[in-house]
């Protein structure tokens, strides 16, 4: 990318200099003019301002030498040592991209008292795990966390670095990321890697009307983060040479400026992702009580219900329980969508379930691009007869 290059004994009349930009690019800092971040490259300056004072230089571009970073890494999520599922996740993901350029995957562990958890991780494919145990990592805190992970980057030099999608790995991976100066592409839906080791990243970008295909070719490692759910989970797999690799590190990297005083546990709210079956209701329902229905076949089913964005946004639905891309990703057995017309945004967050049935009138409604059963009918109609046929078969059978 070009830049401005400032030739300061070309400049005379400072004060003239600055009002030469309009966009107020031109600034004064030590009493030498410099250049912000406001510069649009219009290069004004280089046309009006005095003759060679400013020049379009390119910069010179960031070359890495990629065989010097070899494996697939992935952040181990857990709490309190119980290993959080999009991890095994990202591990099958990263068992299939290695196995094209005959890489190793590593997992990265940290927190403390974690040995069972570090040796849980050999059981799914892992060549080595990386395991930071220091009672300094009880707790997630930032600082710490991030001098970890940087750690091991740095000595480790892993050309592709997973995590999932989570509260803590969202926080994480961007500061680790931008600490190590690299690209991190959020919540990918799909990842390949090619054979000179390029990552592709692709995501739903501008509210999911395009999928943007994303590489950083002169940066490593190459950071991506993934959503629960996205990935199917991997069979178990212990390799012969699998080890735990116990890592240390100097303990004043260890300290932080949070203080944690207390830690209540949260209450346990439904998780639509761990769901088995799934009602999804749309703006099919014209009013909240009529939900009720939804929620009756939901029992009916064992399930749960869950909503588009409309319903969430009207606040009839908790937006725990929103499904799609500014919401939940879910793969549930079975997904029986009711009075949605299945936007991108929508599609993108359930698209995995095993078995979709689709119930909408307008019988051209996107859902039934991906939908298993498509039933043409209104919500209103469909969903009494089919509580009144599910009872009869339950009945049936209890005699």
């Amino acid at each position: 990318m070009p830049e401005i290059k400032i030739n300061h004994s070309k400049i005379t009349d400072i004060e003239t200099v600055i009002k030469l930009c309009p966009f107020g690019a031109i600034e004064v800092k030590n009493g030498k003019v410099s250049i912000n971040e406001l510069c649009k490259l219009c290069r004004i300056c280089i046309l009006k301002g005095p003759k060679g004072a400013f020049e379009l230089v390119e910069k010179q571009k960031r070359q890495i030498v990629k065989e010097q970073w070899k494996g697939i890494a992935v952040y181990a999520d857990h709490f309190k040592g119980h290993i959080h599922g999009v991890t095994y996740e990202l591990i099958g993901k990263a068992r299939e991209m290695a196995k094209k350029l005959d890489y190793e995957v590593y997992a990265l562990i940290c927190g403390s008292c974690i040995n069972k958890s570090a040796e849980s991780l050999l059981e799914w494919g892992v060549d080595k795990v990386f395991s930071y145990d220091y009672k300094e990592l009880k707790f997630f805190k930032i600082e710490p966390y991030t001098n970890v992970f940087c750690d091991f980057v740095a000595k480790v030099k892993p050309s592709v670095v997973l995590v999932g999608g989570t509260n803590l790995g969202r926080s994480l991976a961007p500061r680790v990321a931008a600490t190590i100066k690299t690209g991190l592409t959020a919540d990918c839906t799909l990842l390949d890697i090619q054979s000179n080791s390029d990552l592709d990243q692709i995501r739903p970008a501008f509210g999911g009307n395009i999928m943007a295909h994303i590489r950083t070719p002169q940066h490593r490692p190459q950071f991506a983060t993934v959503r629960y759910k996205v990935f199917p989970t991997p069979e178990r797999l212990k390799k012969e040479n699998a080890e735990v690799v116990q890592c240390t590190i100097d303990t004043e990297k260890l300290s932080s400026r949070i203080v944690i005083l207390d830690v209540k546990p949260k209450p346990k709210t439904l998780n639509i992702e761990e769901a088995e079956v799934i009602i999804a209701v749309g703006r099919g329902f014209k009013k909240r009580e009529d939900l009720a229905m939804a929620e009756e076949l939901a029992e009916l089913l064992g399930g749960h219900v869950a909503s588009s964005r409309p319903l969430i946004e009207s606040g009839w639905i908790d937006s725990h329980k929103q499904i799609g891309l500014s919401g939940r990703t879910v793969k549930p057995k079975l997904i029986i969508t009711c009075g949605i017309s299945g936007s991108i945004q929508f599609r993108s967050g359930m698209s995995n379930s095993d078995v979709i049935m689709a119930i909408n009138k307008d019988k051209n409604a996107p859902i039934f691009q991906i939908a298993h059963y498509a039933i043409i009918g209104d919500v209103y109609e469909l969903i009494p007869k089919l509580i009144e046929k599910i009872k009869t078969s339950k009945t049936t059978l209890k005699n």
